[in-house]
This record gives structure tokens, C-alpha cells and sequence, in this order.
């Protein structure tokens, strides 16, 4: 079989494949721009009491020790059961928190009893699929949940059409950066089904890096020099899917175009209850 050239990769592969061979067309075709600046990824909060609550004031007491972080993603699940008051409790702590932050649904922000949406609406309007731009970084929070479910899921035909309307807007050279609930690196377990008929509609971004949830476990596929990644929970009440112990979230530093991340744990960690659903 004859190799693909270049072009014909570009044109004929699948995102997926596209991700795992470094050959992502906006990035191979962007010089580096944006500024250089310090934010945190966390994902899985799971709010379910006033303990959770008060684990939650802890964690962002440690992230605000941080020098110089200018913003902080929450990539879904801020709750367990969605209810208003947890969604409400949620936004009070994280707006005491000081440091601008954005976050999108995960399945578990709807009401557990219904599949509504509503009190996420209202606690994080304008929550669903949006971009800003940050020091010269384009940041695309997606909604990729299909209501309570946890697996086999679809990304939802809202959100392919905000993203026809809004790629085609946004500056194909800046760095840009996608959070969401579901993962969407190949090969990682939750990954929506029709994840790749999404990945599409990003080929002509400068895209440096996705960080996803729901998958409570750190997974990683690289695009180039950045990276597709989930990370770890950081809940008081659940633990992690791949059986490691460690709770906490990404320290990330944005420079010259490029993105690195370490994680933080925790301190002190508190044992959660086992997971029984994602």
C-alpha cells in the first residue's frame, strides 16, 4: 500500500488518527502567538452536602496559593444530583474564590429525578458552548453531554450547530484551547460516539490542547506538542475509576504557544465513597 503524503493524510485521515500522528492542521500550520499567564483544569467536583462544600473551600483556598493564576476550567460534574440549592452552593464558593472561572455541564449537573437542566442554567448562565479569548488564547468550553447518560453517548445537535456558527469566527492562528465534560481523547473510555464528527470542525484551529473529564483517571493522547487529557476527580464523596487514591487538578502555564501541566494533589486527601456510576 502506497504511504500517504502529507496532504493526502490531512485530507483523508480521521481526527483520531490525526491526533495520534501529530500532524493536526491548524497547529502545523500556526506560528506560536498568545501570552504567557498560569491557570488551573480541575474536573468532577460532585457536590452532594455542606462537607462537600466545605472540601471545596479547602481546594480553592490551595489553588488561590498559587502564584499568578489568572483563571481556572471546570470541565463538568460541579454536582451529583443537580439539585438548585447544590448548583447554587457550587457558584457562591467558586465565586468567593476570586479567580475568574468557567465551567460546562456534565451529566451529573442534571436533576438526577427529570434529566432537566434548568438549575445549571441558572446558577452558570451562558454555560454551554462559548469561547473567550484570554492573553491571545482562544477557549472553547463545549457542552458534550446527552442528559444523565454516562456511556454510549452522543454529542447533541445543539452544540454541532453553535460550533458550524462559531469556528469559522474565531482567529485560526491564535493557540486554542477546548474543556469538556466527556473525553474526547481516542481509545478513552466515555468517549461520545460521534466524537470524531466533532474533532472535524476544530482542523483549521492552532488547537493546543482538550481537557476533559468524567473519566475519573488520568489518560493522555498527544496532538503534536500538546496534549488530549483527563484527570483525576477532585471530589470528597467519589474516587477515582482507574484505583488511584490521589484527589486535585492541573496547574497549567500558557507560553509561547504551547501548553504544560503538572498535577496537584490535595492536601490533606480525604477518602471518598466508591464510584457506582460515572
Amino acid at each position: 500500500m502506497k504511504p500517504y503524503t502529507r496532504r493526502e493524510a490531512l485530507e483523508k485521515l480521521s481526527p483520531a488518527v490525526l491526533l495520534s500522528l501529530g500532524l493536526w492542521p491548524g497547529a502545523l500550520a500556526a506560528a506560536p502567538r498568545g501570552g504567557s499567564f498560569r491557570f488551573i483544569v480541575v474536573n468532577d467536583l460532585h457536590y452532594i452536602s455542606a462537607e462537600c462544600g466545605q472540601w471545596l473551600e479547602r481546594t480553592t483556598r490551595q489553588m488561590k496559593s498559587h502564584d499568578d493564576i489568572e483563571l481556572c476550567l471546570v470541565a463538568g460534574d460541579l454536582t451529583e444530583h443537580g439539585q438548585p440549592e447544590h448548583h447554587n452552593a457550587v457558584r457562591e464558593i467558586l465565586r468567593a474564590f476570586g479567580i475568574p472561572t468557567y465551567v460546562v455541564i456534565g451529566n451529573h449537573d442534571y436533576v438526577e429525578k427529570t434529566g432537566e437542566r434548568a438549575a445549571y442554567d441558572k446558577s452558570f448562565p451562558k454555560s454551554l458552548n462559548y469561547s473567550f479569548v484570554h492573553r491571545g488564547w482562544q477557549f472553547i468550553g463545549l457542552d458534550t453531554s446527552e442528559g444523565l447518560k454516562y456511556e454510549n453517548t452522543s454529542i447533541q445537535p445543539h452544540t454541532f450547530s453553535w460550533v458550524d456558527e462559531r469556528v469559522r469566527k474565531l482567529d485560526k492562528k491564535r493557540p486554542t484551547i477546548i474543556f469538556t465534560h466527556f473525553p474526547l481523547g481516542p481509545g478513552v473510555k466515555y468517549r461520545p460516539l460521534n466524537t470524531d464528527a466533532l474533532l472535524e470542525h476544530f482542523k483549521p484551529l492552532n488547537l493546543q490542547g482538550i481537557f476533559c473529564g468524567h473519566y475519573h483517571g488520568f489518560t493522555e493522547r498527544k496532538l503534536e506538542n500538546a496534549m488530549v487529557t483527563t484527570n483525576r476527580c477532585c471530589a470528597l464523596k467519589r474516587n477515582n475509576h482507574d484505583g488511584t487514591k490521589e484527589k486535585g487538578y492541573f496547574l497549567c502555564t500558557a507560553r509561547d504557544g504551547k501548553i504544560t501541566r503538572e498535577f496537584v494533589e490535595l492536601a490533606p486527601s480525604t477518602a471518598g465513597t466508591p464510584p457506582q456510576k460515572s
